[in-house]
C-alpha cells in the first residue's frame, strides 16, 4: 500500500508560538542534507578530504556490521561556521548585539601624529590599525579565554554567568550574547561553571568509507646547480639539517616520519550527510524572568534562521561539497508518532521567522542599550596573564 505524501505545514506565528511555549509540543526540528562533492555525481562514489587530528588521523569508526563512518565535520566545527552568519555587514546582524575585541593595534605611520613622532605609537596615533575578532568568530563565545581577558567586558558576561547559575534566568546573557545559548557554552574559566546545551546542532558524516593514501615528490633546482654552488651551499648548511628542508634539494612525500602512509583522503560509497536538529526541550528550558516566553522565542526564531543557513560547504583544501537536492525537507518531531514535515526554507517562511526574530528581539535590544557596554572592548595582556593561573573546570574534571 502506497502512502499518501504528507504536505509540508505551512509556517504560521501561531505555528511558532506552540513551538517555543508549548511543554508538550515538539521535541525537535530536524534536516536530514544529502551532500555531493563538486567534483561527484550523484549514485558514485565520492573522494574528499576528512579533518586531520592529531595523533589518530582521520576520525572513522568501524560499526558491528563492518561498516566504516568518517567524521567529515564536527559538531562543533560546524557551529563555528553557523555563528558568523550573524556578523556585521551579514543579513542576519541586526538581530543580534554586535561585540568586537581588539587584539592589538598598530599605528598608522600615516596621519599627522605618526609622521610628527620620531617613533609612532598605536596609543597616540589618530586612526590605528586594529586586529579584532567579532564574539560570532571566538570558539567558546561569551566563556572563550579572550573574553576573561577583556576587562570592559568580562564584568558583565560574568554577573549575566552567575544569574544564570544561581536563578536559571538567561535573559542577562541573552541581551550580550545571544549565540552563546544558541551554539552553547561552558564557563569553565569564569566563575560559574554554568554550561549551556546547543539549540542548534548539527554534524556531517560519510557513510561506508575507505582511506586513500597520497604520495608527492619534490623536485629541486639542485641538478641546475653546478659543483661550486652545490658545495657552497652544502657547507653553509647548519649543523643536522638537510638541504631538502629549506627547498634546495629533491625530497619524495611518502610517509610521515613515524612510518604510517601520508593520507589522501577517503573514498565515500554511502551517503554523505549532514544532520541539522533544533532542540526544542532545551529551548523551553531557561527562563527570562518577565520576558521568558519572548526569550524563548527570540531563540527559536534565531535556531530557525541559522539551522536553514545555506552555507558555504568547502570545508577545506579537498573537501568542496554542495548540496544534493533542490530543496530541504525539515520535520518537526513529536514526542510519539511520526515526524511531521513543516515548511522552514520558503521565501515566506524565512520572511516570517525573520520578523518574528525582530519582534522578540525587542526587549533585549532596549536592555542591550540600557547597558551602555559599547561595541569595542580592548584585550588586556596582563590580565590574560593572571588568567593562565587560575586552574579551570576542565583541568579539575569537574562537569
Amino acid at each position: 500500500m502506497t502512502e499518501t505524501k504528507v504536505e509540508p505545514a505551512m509556517l504560521t506565528n501561531k505555528l511558532l508560538d506552540s513551538w517555543a511555549t508549548d511543554p508538550i509540543g515538539p521535541v525537535a526540528l530536524h534536516l536530514k542534507q544529502r551532500l555531493l562533492a563538486v567534483e561527484g555525481v550523484a549514485g558514485e562514489e565520492q573522494i574528499i578530504y576528512p579533518p586531520t587530528y592529531a595523533d589518530i588521523g582521520y576520525n572513522i569508526d568501524r560499526l558491528s556490521d563492518g561498516t566504516r563512518v568518517a567524521l567529515i565535520d564536527s559538531v562543533g566545527s560546524q557551529a563555528n561556521r553557523l555563528e558568523p552568519i550573524f556578523k556585521s555587514g551579514s543579513d542576519l546582524a541586526d538581530l543580534v548585539p554586535q561585540i568586537d575585541i581588539v587584539l592589538r593595534k598598530e599605528p598608522c605611520s600615516e596621519c599627522d601624529t605618526c609622521k610628527k613622532a620620531k617613533k609612532p605609537s598605536a596609543d597616540k596615533c589618530e586612526n590605528p590599525w586594529k586586529e579584532k575578532r567579532s564574539l560570532f568568530d571566538l570558539a567558546h563565545r561569551a566563556a572563550d579565554a579572550v573574553v576573561q581577558s577583556s576587562p570592559t567586558l568580562l564584568p558583565k558576561i560574568a554577573e549575566a554567568f552567575a544569574t544564570m547559575r544561581k536563578t536559571g534566568d538567561a535573559s542577562p546573557l541573552c541581551t550580550i550574547a545571544p549565540t552563546s545559548l544558541l551554539f552553547g557554552c561552558w564557563d569553565s574559566r569564569g566563575g560559574s561553571g554554568e554550561k549551556r546545551p546547543r539549540l542548534v546542532r548539527a554534524i556531517i558524516r560519510a557513510w561506508d568509507v575507505d582511506e586513500l593514501h597520497a604520495a608527492a615528490q619534490f623536485n629541486s633546482i639542485w641538478k641546475a646547480l653546478d659543483d661550486d654552488q652545490k658545495s657552497g651551499l652544502e657547507k653553509a648548511l647548519p649543523k643536522g639539517k638537510k638541504l631538502s628542508e629549506k627547498g634546495f634539494k629533491d625530497a619524495p612525500a611518502v610517509k610521515y616520519k613515524d612510518g604510517r602512509r601520508i593520507l589522501g583522503g577517503i573514498i565515500a560509497r554511502g551517503p554523505i550527510q549532514r544532520d541539522v536538529t533544533i532542540n526544542l526541550v532545551a529551548l523551553r528550558g531557561p527562563n527570562g524572568g518577565e520576558q521568558t516566553d519572548s526569550l524563548r522565542k527570540y531563540l527559536l526564531a534565531l535556531s530557525i534562521l541559522s539551522g536553514t543557513e545555506d552555507l558555504e560547504l568547502f570545508l577545506r583544501e579537498g573537501c568542496h561539497l554542495r548540496y544534493a537536492d533542490d530543496t530541504d525537507n525539515w520535520y518537526a518531531v513529536p514526542r510519539r508518532g511520526r515526524n511531521a514535515p513543516v515548511d522552514l526554507v520558503s521565501d515566506d517562511a524565512r520572511k516570517l521567522v525573520s520578523e518574528y526574530a525582530m519582534e522578540h528581539f525587542g526587549p533585549f535590544k532596549r536592555a542591550w542599550g540600557q547597558l551602555e557596554l559599547g561595541d569595542e572592548h580592548e584585550f588586556d595582556l596582563k590580565t590574560a596573564k593572571e588568567l593562565l593561573g587560575k586552574s579551570t573546570e576542565e583541568e579539575s574534571g569537574e562537569e
